[in-house]
């Protein structure tokens, strides 16, 4: 455990930030997991809406040094590339 005044305060503002950066990532694996479902339901009009979403958020969490650029690029081009996919597969 902490000692000095400075160490605790560090711990109090990790803490603080690691609750922050887990409300991003959890709510960005909600929006994929939700485009992932919808595509599977054939719903791909409200999977492209929910995808924007899901890009906001990754693009957010990446500004925000909470994952890493490349990590967000990785997961909307997955996303994209499902949508794709799914809209060849429909015509």
């Amino acid at each position: 455990m902490a000692n000095t005044k400075s160490a605790k305060k560090r711990m109090r503002q990790i803490e603080k930030r690691t609750d922050r950066n887990r409300m991003y990532r959890a709510s960005a694996r909600t929006y994929i997991k939700k485009v992932r479902r919808l595509i599977d339901e054939g719903n791909l009009d409200e999977a492209e809406v929910v995808a924007q979403n899901a890009y906001s958020t990754l693009d957010k969490a990446a500004r925000k040094n909470i994952i890493h650029p490349r990590n967000a690029a990785r997961r909307k081009g997955r996303i994209m590339a499902a949508l794709a996919a799914a809209r060849a597969k429909e015509a």
